[in-house]
Protein backbone atom coordinates (compact mmCIF):
# COMPACT_ATOMS: atom_id res chain seq x y z
CA UNK A 1 0.00 0.00 0.00
CA UNK A 2 1.50 3.35 -1.03
CA UNK A 3 1.75 6.20 1.77
CA UNK A 4 -0.67 9.03 1.85
CA UNK A 5 1.86 10.98 3.27
CA UNK A 6 3.95 10.86 0.48
CA UNK A 7 1.15 11.33 -2.07
CA UNK A 8 -0.49 14.75 -0.04
CA UNK A 9 1.42 17.09 -1.81
CA UNK A 10 0.87 15.55 -4.79
CA UNK A 11 -3.10 15.65 -4.54
CA UNK A 12 -2.88 18.60 -3.05
CA UNK A 13 -1.53 20.27 -6.75
CA UNK A 14 -5.02 19.52 -8.40
CA UNK A 15 -7.00 22.35 -8.39
CA UNK A 16 -10.28 21.61 -7.21
CA UNK A 17 -13.55 23.36 -8.17
CA UNK A 18 -15.06 22.19 -5.13
CA UNK A 19 -12.49 23.99 -2.71
CA UNK A 20 -14.32 27.24 -3.99
CA UNK A 21 -17.92 26.17 -3.39
CA UNK A 22 -19.33 25.90 0.32
CA UNK A 23 -21.70 23.20 -0.59
CA UNK A 24 -19.52 20.66 -1.96
CA UNK A 25 -17.21 18.59 -0.48
CA UNK A 26 -14.01 17.85 -1.90
CA UNK A 27 -14.30 13.89 -3.33
CA UNK A 28 -12.80 15.29 -6.93
CA UNK A 29 -9.22 15.04 -5.44
CA UNK A 30 -9.52 11.17 -5.01
CA UNK A 31 -8.72 10.43 -8.72
CA UNK A 32 -4.81 10.74 -7.84
CA UNK A 33 -4.79 8.97 -4.97
CA UNK A 34 -6.93 6.10 -6.03
CA UNK A 35 -3.92 5.18 -8.85
CA UNK A 36 -1.36 4.65 -5.84
CA UNK A 37 -3.09 2.99 -2.81
CA UNK A 38 -5.48 0.06 -2.59
CA UNK A 39 -8.07 0.82 -0.15
CA UNK A 40 -8.01 0.53 3.99
CA UNK A 41 -10.46 -1.85 4.93
CA UNK A 42 -12.48 -0.29 8.32
CA UNK A 43 -15.03 -0.92 10.37
CA UNK A 44 -17.67 0.83 11.82
CA UNK A 45 -18.98 0.17 15.33
CA UNK A 46 -22.32 1.35 16.52
CA UNK A 47 -23.20 1.25 12.73
CA UNK A 48 -27.45 1.57 13.25
CA UNK A 49 -27.41 4.56 15.56
CA UNK A 50 -27.35 8.51 14.68
CA UNK A 51 -23.27 9.03 14.00
CA UNK A 52 -22.89 5.44 13.06
CA UNK A 53 -25.24 6.40 9.94
CA UNK A 54 -22.72 9.36 9.53
CA UNK A 55 -20.10 7.22 9.40
CA UNK A 56 -21.71 5.25 6.08
CA UNK A 57 -22.46 7.83 4.55
CA UNK A 58 -18.82 9.84 5.01
CA UNK A 59 -17.57 6.13 3.96
CA UNK A 60 -19.26 4.34 1.20
CA UNK A 61 -17.54 6.59 -1.43
CA UNK A 62 -14.47 7.54 0.14
CA UNK A 63 -11.25 7.32 -1.47
CA UNK A 64 -8.78 5.79 0.68
CA UNK A 65 -10.97 3.71 2.55
CA UNK A 66 -13.59 0.87 2.50
CA UNK A 67 -16.41 -0.39 4.77
CA UNK A 68 -15.72 -3.96 5.27
CA UNK A 69 -17.62 -4.37 8.54
CA UNK A 70 -20.44 -3.37 10.41
CA UNK A 71 -20.91 -4.10 14.07
CA UNK A 72 -23.95 -3.10 16.30
CA UNK A 73 -25.68 -4.55 19.10
CA UNK A 74 -26.72 -8.46 19.74
CA UNK A 75 -29.98 -7.37 18.37
CA UNK A 76 -29.16 -6.29 15.04
CA UNK A 77 -26.63 -9.26 14.91
CA UNK A 78 -26.85 -11.60 12.03
CA UNK A 79 -29.16 -9.06 9.91
CA UNK A 80 -28.24 -7.33 6.94
CA UNK A 81 -28.04 -3.68 7.38
CA UNK A 82 -31.47 -3.40 5.45
CA UNK A 83 -33.12 -5.67 8.05
CA UNK A 84 -31.17 -3.95 11.28
CA UNK A 85 -32.23 0.07 10.25
CA UNK A 86 -35.81 -1.70 10.36
CA UNK A 87 -38.21 -1.22 13.18
CA UNK A 88 -39.39 -4.34 13.72
CA UNK A 89 -43.29 -3.34 15.08
CA UNK A 90 -43.57 -0.73 12.63
CA UNK A 91 -41.50 -1.85 9.58
CA UNK A 92 -40.11 1.68 9.14
CA UNK A 93 -36.75 2.16 8.12
CA UNK A 94 -34.82 4.15 11.16
CA UNK A 95 -32.49 6.39 8.68
CA UNK A 96 -32.15 9.38 10.31
CA UNK A 97 -29.06 11.13 8.55
CA UNK A 98 -28.91 13.02 5.15
CA UNK A 99 -27.49 10.49 2.07
CA UNK A 100 -28.84 7.15 1.51
CA UNK A 101 -26.78 3.75 2.02
CA UNK A 102 -25.45 1.96 -1.08
CA UNK A 103 -27.07 -1.45 -1.80
CA UNK A 104 -23.97 -3.12 -1.38
CA UNK A 105 -24.39 -1.94 2.06
CA UNK A 106 -27.55 -2.30 2.86
CA UNK A 107 -26.89 -5.94 2.04
CA UNK A 108 -24.12 -6.67 4.84
CA UNK A 109 -24.15 -8.82 7.03
CA UNK A 110 -23.93 -7.08 10.90
CA UNK A 111 -21.87 -8.31 13.37
CA UNK A 112 -22.18 -8.72 17.20
CA UNK A 113 -19.90 -5.53 18.17
CA UNK A 114 -19.38 -7.72 21.81
CA UNK A 115 -17.81 -10.51 19.82
CA UNK A 116 -16.21 -9.14 16.26
CA UNK A 117 -12.62 -9.52 15.69
CA UNK A 118 -11.13 -6.38 15.24
CA UNK A 119 -8.04 -7.86 13.29
CA UNK A 120 -10.05 -8.52 10.26
CA UNK A 121 -9.61 -4.64 9.53
CA UNK A 122 -7.28 -2.43 9.73
CA UNK A 123 -9.77 0.68 11.19
CA UNK A 124 -12.09 0.71 13.21
CA UNK A 125 -14.36 3.74 13.76
CA UNK A 126 -16.46 3.53 17.03
CA UNK A 127 -20.07 5.27 17.78
CA UNK A 128 -21.02 4.03 20.47
CA UNK A 129 -21.81 5.74 23.91
CA UNK A 130 -19.28 5.88 26.37
CA UNK A 131 -20.00 3.12 29.22
CA UNK A 132 -19.71 0.53 25.84
CA UNK A 133 -17.09 1.95 24.29
CA UNK A 134 -14.98 1.60 27.78
CA UNK A 135 -15.85 -1.88 27.16
CA UNK A 136 -15.20 -2.95 23.66
CA UNK A 137 -12.93 0.24 22.91
CA UNK A 138 -9.63 -1.20 24.74
CA UNK A 139 -10.10 -5.11 23.49
CA UNK A 140 -10.20 -3.29 19.95
CA UNK A 141 -7.07 -1.20 20.06
CA UNK A 142 -4.89 -4.20 21.48
CA UNK A 143 -4.87 -5.14 17.55
CA UNK A 144 -6.11 -2.36 15.24
CA UNK A 145 -6.57 1.49 15.37
CA UNK A 146 -9.47 2.97 16.87
CA UNK A 147 -11.27 6.24 15.81
CA UNK A 148 -13.71 7.09 18.35
CA UNK A 149 -16.63 9.80 19.09
CA UNK A 150 -17.40 8.80 22.41
CA UNK A 151 -15.98 10.19 25.79
CA UNK A 152 -14.88 7.55 27.48
CA UNK A 153 -11.13 7.77 26.84
CA UNK A 154 -10.54 11.34 26.31
CA UNK A 155 -9.37 12.55 29.55
CA UNK A 156 -7.20 9.62 29.39
CA UNK A 157 -3.46 11.26 29.57
CA UNK A 158 -2.14 9.29 27.44
CA UNK A 159 -4.94 8.75 24.56
CA UNK A 160 -5.19 12.50 22.35
CA UNK A 161 -8.21 14.27 21.46
CA UNK A 162 -7.70 15.37 17.76
CA UNK A 163 -8.99 18.22 15.70
CA UNK A 164 -7.17 18.00 12.23
CA UNK A 165 -5.12 22.01 11.81
CA UNK A 166 -5.63 22.36 15.51
CA UNK A 167 -3.38 19.84 17.01
CA UNK A 168 -2.11 17.35 15.20
CA UNK A 169 1.13 16.98 16.76
CA UNK A 170 -0.66 15.39 19.69
CA UNK A 171 -0.98 12.45 17.94
CA UNK A 172 2.44 11.62 19.10
CA UNK A 173 0.71 10.00 22.56
CA UNK A 174 0.10 7.03 20.10
CA UNK A 175 3.53 6.25 20.40
CA UNK A 176 3.52 6.84 24.23
CA UNK A 177 -0.44 4.79 24.34
CA UNK A 178 1.63 1.88 22.38
CA UNK A 179 4.32 1.58 24.83
CA UNK A 180 2.42 1.66 27.89
CA UNK A 181 -0.41 -0.11 26.95
CA UNK A 182 1.04 -2.56 25.05
CA UNK A 183 -1.17 -2.46 22.17
CA UNK A 184 -0.84 -3.21 18.11
CA UNK A 185 -3.27 -0.38 17.38
CA UNK A 186 -4.66 2.59 19.90
CA UNK A 187 -7.46 4.24 20.92
CA UNK A 188 -7.81 7.88 19.56
CA UNK A 189 -10.34 10.75 20.29
CA UNK A 190 -12.33 14.04 19.03
CA UNK A 191 -13.39 16.27 21.23
CA UNK A 192 -16.93 16.55 21.75
CA UNK A 193 -19.03 18.31 18.88
CA UNK A 194 -19.72 21.98 20.70
CA UNK A 195 -16.14 22.21 22.03
CA UNK A 196 -14.89 21.04 17.95
CA UNK A 197 -16.15 24.50 16.68
CA UNK A 198 -14.60 26.25 19.92
CA UNK A 199 -11.13 25.38 19.57
CA UNK A 200 -10.80 26.01 15.92
CA UNK A 201 -11.87 29.68 16.34
CA UNK A 202 -9.57 29.62 19.47
CA UNK A 203 -6.27 28.04 17.99
CA UNK A 204 -5.84 30.88 15.42
CA UNK A 205 -6.57 33.64 17.89
CA UNK A 206 -4.10 32.44 20.61
CA UNK A 207 -1.58 31.81 18.18
CA UNK A 208 -1.33 35.31 17.39
CA UNK A 209 -2.34 37.48 20.02
CA UNK A 210 -2.74 34.87 23.00
CA UNK A 211 -6.13 34.23 24.82
CA UNK A 212 -6.39 34.93 28.82
CA UNK A 213 -10.12 33.68 29.00
CA UNK A 214 -13.20 32.81 27.55
CA UNK A 215 -16.92 32.79 28.56
CA UNK A 216 -19.11 31.36 25.80
CA UNK A 217 -23.03 30.15 25.27
CA UNK A 218 -23.93 27.12 23.06
CA UNK A 219 -27.10 26.93 21.20
CA UNK A 220 -27.11 23.23 20.36
CA UNK A 221 -29.14 21.46 17.64
CA UNK A 222 -31.17 18.32 19.08
CA UNK A 223 -29.11 16.03 17.09
CA UNK A 224 -26.46 16.48 18.89
CA UNK A 225 -28.88 14.49 21.67
CA UNK A 226 -29.10 11.84 19.83
CA UNK A 227 -32.10 9.81 19.08
CA UNK A 228 -32.55 7.28 22.14
CA UNK A 229 -33.15 8.79 24.33
CA UNK A 230 -32.89 12.11 22.71
CA UNK A 231 -35.12 15.34 23.19
CA UNK A 232 -38.63 15.19 23.70
CA UNK A 233 -40.72 16.93 21.25
CA UNK A 234 -42.74 18.16 23.56
CA UNK A 235 -39.61 19.06 25.47
CA UNK A 236 -37.97 21.33 22.94
CA UNK A 237 -40.96 22.94 20.96
CA UNK A 238 -40.94 26.50 21.66
CA UNK A 239 -38.64 26.18 24.56
CA UNK A 240 -35.59 25.96 25.17
CA UNK A 241 -33.90 23.81 27.69
CA UNK A 242 -31.03 25.43 29.70
CA UNK A 243 -29.22 22.76 31.18
CA UNK A 244 -27.29 19.79 29.24
CA UNK A 245 -26.07 17.53 31.97
CA UNK A 246 -22.26 17.23 31.45
CA UNK A 247 -21.98 19.18 28.77
CA UNK A 248 -20.13 22.60 30.27
CA UNK A 249 -17.91 19.71 32.05
CA UNK A 250 -16.60 18.67 29.09
CA UNK A 251 -16.15 21.24 26.82
CA UNK A 252 -14.19 23.08 29.86
CA UNK A 253 -12.15 20.26 29.82
CA UNK A 254 -11.42 19.52 26.59
CA UNK A 255 -11.00 23.21 25.70
CA UNK A 256 -7.95 22.79 27.94
CA UNK A 257 -5.70 19.92 26.57
CA UNK A 258 -6.91 20.40 22.86
CA UNK A 259 -5.17 23.23 23.29
CA UNK A 260 -2.46 22.29 24.77
CA UNK A 261 1.34 21.50 24.30
CA UNK A 262 2.82 17.82 23.57
CA UNK A 263 5.73 17.82 26.16
CA UNK A 264 7.60 14.60 26.02
CA UNK A 265 4.47 11.93 26.07
CA UNK A 266 1.88 14.34 27.67
CA UNK A 267 -0.40 17.55 27.34
CA UNK A 268 0.38 20.40 29.53
CA UNK A 269 -3.00 22.32 29.27
CA UNK A 270 -3.73 25.07 27.87
CA UNK A 271 -3.66 27.83 30.76
CA UNK A 272 -6.49 30.22 29.37
CA UNK A 273 -9.90 30.34 31.89
CA UNK A 274 -12.93 28.56 30.46
CA UNK A 275 -16.37 29.54 31.51
CA UNK A 276 -19.51 27.79 29.53
CA UNK A 277 -23.54 27.38 29.51
CA UNK A 278 -25.01 25.10 27.21
CA UNK A 279 -28.46 24.91 26.11
CA UNK A 280 -30.50 23.14 23.59
CA UNK A 281 -32.80 24.93 21.44
CA UNK A 282 -35.66 23.76 18.51
CA UNK A 283 -32.83 23.50 15.14
CA UNK A 284 -31.88 20.30 13.63
CA UNK A 285 -28.99 20.22 13.13
CA UNK A 286 -25.69 23.10 13.92
CA UNK A 287 -24.69 24.40 16.93
CA UNK A 288 -24.44 27.89 17.48
CA UNK A 289 -22.19 29.20 20.29
CA UNK A 290 -21.52 33.24 21.19
CA UNK A 291 -18.27 33.58 22.41
CA UNK A 292 -16.74 36.38 24.47
CA UNK A 293 -12.57 36.43 24.23
CA UNK A 294 -10.11 38.04 26.68
CA UNK A 295 -7.35 38.18 24.45
CA UNK A 296 -3.91 38.54 25.08
CA UNK A 297 -3.12 41.92 23.74
CA UNK A 298 -5.26 44.91 21.74
CA UNK A 299 -6.64 44.19 18.70
CA UNK A 300 -8.74 45.49 15.49
CA UNK A 301 -12.23 43.64 14.42
CA UNK A 302 -10.23 43.86 10.98
CA UNK A 303 -7.08 41.75 12.35
CA UNK A 304 -9.26 39.00 14.05
CA UNK A 305 -10.71 38.61 10.44
CA UNK A 306 -7.56 38.15 9.10
CA UNK A 307 -6.51 35.46 11.84
CA UNK A 308 -9.51 33.57 11.08
CA UNK A 309 -9.23 33.59 7.17
CA UNK A 310 -5.90 32.61 7.25
CA UNK A 311 -5.92 29.91 9.98
CA UNK A 312 -5.87 26.50 8.15
CA UNK A 313 -3.80 26.57 5.34
CA UNK A 314 -1.90 23.76 5.71
CA UNK A 315 -4.82 21.70 6.68
CA UNK A 316 -6.71 23.18 3.41
CA UNK A 317 -3.62 22.41 0.95
CA UNK A 318 -2.79 19.00 2.68
CA UNK A 319 -4.69 17.33 0.09
CA UNK A 320 -6.91 15.38 2.47
CA UNK A 321 -10.12 13.98 0.97
CA UNK A 322 -12.25 15.36 3.75
CA UNK A 323 -10.52 19.02 4.59
CA UNK A 324 -12.76 21.88 3.77
CA UNK A 325 -12.01 24.75 1.56
CA UNK A 326 -11.64 26.96 3.80
CA UNK A 327 -11.31 26.16 7.98
CA UNK A 328 -13.31 29.30 9.04
CA UNK A 329 -15.56 31.02 6.55
CA UNK A 330 -16.30 35.07 7.96
CA UNK A 331 -19.55 36.73 7.54
CA UNK A 332 -19.78 40.33 7.46
CA UNK A 333 -23.76 40.24 7.50
CA UNK A 334 -24.94 40.63 11.20
CA UNK A 335 -27.63 38.50 10.57
CA UNK A 336 -25.06 35.35 9.73
CA UNK A 337 -24.15 32.54 10.50
CA UNK A 338 -27.40 30.68 10.85
CA UNK A 339 -28.27 27.16 11.08
CA UNK A 340 -30.25 27.10 7.93
CA UNK A 341 -28.22 29.12 5.76
CA UNK A 342 -24.22 28.01 7.35
CA UNK A 343 -24.02 24.59 8.56
CA UNK A 344 -23.41 22.92 5.71
CA UNK A 345 -20.51 25.29 4.35
CA UNK A 346 -17.69 22.78 2.67
CA UNK A 347 -20.51 20.17 3.50
CA UNK A 348 -20.38 20.33 6.93
CA UNK A 349 -16.98 20.87 7.48
CA UNK A 350 -16.20 24.33 7.45
CA UNK A 351 -16.48 26.77 10.97
CA UNK A 352 -18.88 29.73 9.99
CA UNK A 353 -17.90 33.07 12.24
CA UNK A 354 -19.99 36.29 12.22
CA UNK A 355 -20.35 39.40 14.37
CA UNK A 356 -16.79 39.71 15.28
CA UNK A 357 -16.63 43.01 17.76
CA UNK A 358 -14.91 44.15 20.23
CA UNK A 359 -15.89 43.90 23.89
CA UNK A 360 -15.86 46.84 26.43
CA UNK A 361 -16.17 44.69 29.61
CA UNK A 362 -13.35 41.96 28.95
CA UNK A 363 -9.42 43.27 28.94
CA UNK A 364 -8.73 43.46 24.97
CA UNK A 365 -11.96 41.92 24.65
CA UNK A 366 -13.33 40.35 21.49
CA UNK A 367 -16.75 38.41 21.23
CA UNK A 368 -18.30 36.77 18.10
CA UNK A 369 -20.52 34.23 16.85
CA UNK A 370 -20.01 30.72 15.56
CA UNK A 371 -21.61 27.76 14.31
CA UNK A 372 -20.23 24.24 13.45
CA UNK A 373 -22.16 21.13 12.06
CA UNK A 374 -22.49 19.01 14.84
CA UNK A 375 -22.79 15.61 13.26
CA UNK A 376 -20.20 16.24 10.46
CA UNK A 377 -17.39 17.79 11.57
CA UNK A 378 -18.30 17.73 15.26
CA UNK A 379 -18.64 13.66 14.60
CA UNK A 380 -18.34 11.20 11.81
CA UNK A 381 -16.61 13.02 9.39
CA UNK A 382 -14.59 15.02 11.35
CA UNK A 383 -13.85 11.73 12.53
CA UNK A 384 -13.33 10.53 9.27
CA UNK A 385 -10.69 13.46 8.50
CA UNK A 386 -9.05 12.90 11.64
CA UNK A 387 -8.17 9.00 10.37
CA UNK A 388 -7.04 10.74 7.24
CA UNK A 389 -4.84 13.16 8.64
CA UNK A 390 -3.47 10.32 10.62
CA UNK A 391 -3.25 8.17 7.98
CA UNK A 392 -1.02 10.72 6.67
CA UNK A 393 1.61 10.94 9.41
CA UNK A 394 1.57 7.08 8.79
CA UNK A 395 -0.34 5.72 12.05
CA UNK A 396 -2.83 3.80 10.20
Amino acid sequence: MASAAKLGNHAAMIECPSKRDMKCSCESQASLVDLFMDKIRVAIVGATGVIGQQFVVALQHHPWFEIALLAASERSAGKTYAEALRDEKTKATRWLCDGQPEQDVLEMQVENAAMMDSGKVETVFSAVQADIARELEPRMAAKTPVISTASAFRYFDDVPILVPGVNSEHARLIDFQRKRRGWRGFISTQPNCTTTGLVITLKPLMDRFGVRSIVMTSLQAMSGAGRSPGVIGLDILDNVIPYIVGEEEKVQTETHKVLGVYDDGRIVNASLGVSCTCTRVNVLDGHTEAVFASLGKRCTVEEVKEAFLDFGKDMIESGLPSAPGQMIVVHDDPFRPQPRLDRDNYDGMATTVGRIRTDGVLENGIKYVLLSHNTKMGAAKGAVLVAEDLHQMEYL
